[in-house]
């Protein structure tokens, strides 16, 4: 909105040609996102308590948890806000990606949302059934698929660590990139059991991607690393950076004790988000790496699942694989920064990629 009242003032002062440039844009709306978050947090934390929209605690999970019954939940609308606030304002609001991923989100956060509601609003333990919230992310997922199909987007996916090595699925890039995106979904999902467990690694995450949009969209600094070049993808490096700041936003208050939780609302607009990301940037594959904390969590509850079905034995404590580690006595802030640190260090692999190729 605001790249398309104040950039064409540019022929009047050249001051507005900062406007132009989508590392100007990318900062402000970062900075707007966490001022957002800021603001509205407060506010929306006192209402959620007055409503007594709190967390329900699991009867199994770890004994330390029953202390965090009642926290207020569904805070992934201060997240949604902020995001969509900041990409409304600094965006190029013609770019279609912007619209693409724009849709992605919200239809997330609008599944999260129907879970939360009927969790802690009507108070049914189950919230929205396993298949029926499946179901949904697939339809979003597929929707977001099948159009960028009809748009032309290049079908082919690149291999880490190798130059000029694609492999082109065709339509079957529509299931590919629906896969990704629901993946990515529910990974987040599965992760978001701690105080700032999930939305430590999504910052993070976002941040990397928020540099792949950039240089994916860059044609000089793409065709120098040798990476596929993507027409008007660059603009999302502003969506990305929208995403940063309410991911820092949220975490002040999410933080370790927290005052709210993300709720499904926020883990599922989140996690279907950077799978937008990753299929819109061509960074499909490196998504394994640079969220390579949300596989490892889901790893370990297919694991845990498939080994008690099959033998009737766990293979850990609990899944996923953060309650273990509580169960084995680890303080939940160690198992929190570690999980950060780990993060950090996944993405900073995922960035060398562009030159180890």
């Amino acid at each position: 909105m605001l790249f398309h009242f104040l950039y064409p003032l540019a022929k009047y002062h050249t001051v507005f040609n900062v406007f132009q440039y989508i590392t100007f844009r990318t900062i402000y709306a970062t900075v707007t996102a966490l001022v957002i978050s800021f603001v509205i947090g407060p506010y929306l934390i006192r209402r959620l308590k007055v409503m007594q929209v709190g967390e329900v605690i699991r009867e199994d999970g770890p004994p330390t948890h029953k202390l965090k019954a009642g926290t207020p939940t569904m805070g992934g609308a201060i997240i949604l806000t902020a995001v969509i606030g900041s990409v409304a304002l600094w965006t190029n609001l013609k770019n279609h990606y912007v619209w693409l991923l724009s849709f992605v989100t919200l239809g997330m956060g609008a599944i999260g949302f129907i879970d939360d509601y009927r969790k802690v609003i009507l108070k049914d333990p189950k919230g929205l059934s396993a298949g029926w919230k499946f179901l949904a992310q697939t339809v979003v997922a597929l929707a977001a698929a099948i159009l960028l199909y009809i748009s032309e987007f290049d079908t082919a996916i690149t291999i880490p660590f190798f130059k000029g090595v694609y492999i082109d699925l065709g339509i079957g890039y529509i299931p590919f990139a629906a896969l990704v995106i629901t993946g990515a979904s529910n990974a987040v999902n599965l992760t978001d059991g701690l105080d700032g467990l999930a939305i430590g690694p999504v910052l993070i995450a976002s941040a990397t991607y928020m540099l792949f949009a950039y240089i994916t969209g860059h044609v000089k600094i793409a065709n120098y690393l040798q990476i596929m070049y993507v027409s008007g993808v660059g603009e999302l490096a502003v969506f990305a950076g929208a995403m940063v700041g309410a991911s820092m936003g949220f975490l002040w208050f999410n933080a370790y004790p927290a005052q709210v939780f993300m709720g499904d609302i926020g883990a599922l607009s989140l996690g279907g988000g950077l799978g937008t990301l990753a299929i819109l940037t061509k960074n499909e594959i490196l998504l394994l790496l640079v969220g390579g904390v949300f596989v490892v969590e889901t790893l370990s509850v297919i694991c845990q699942v498939v080994s008690f079905k099959l033998t009737g034995r766990r293979i850990f404590a609990m899944a996923p694989i953060h309650h273990h580690f509580e169960l084995k006595g680890w303080a939940e802030p160690k198992i929190i920064v570690r999980f950060w640190i780990i993060s950090i260090i996944l993405a900073l692999v995922a960035i060398s990629t562009l030159k180890l190729r």
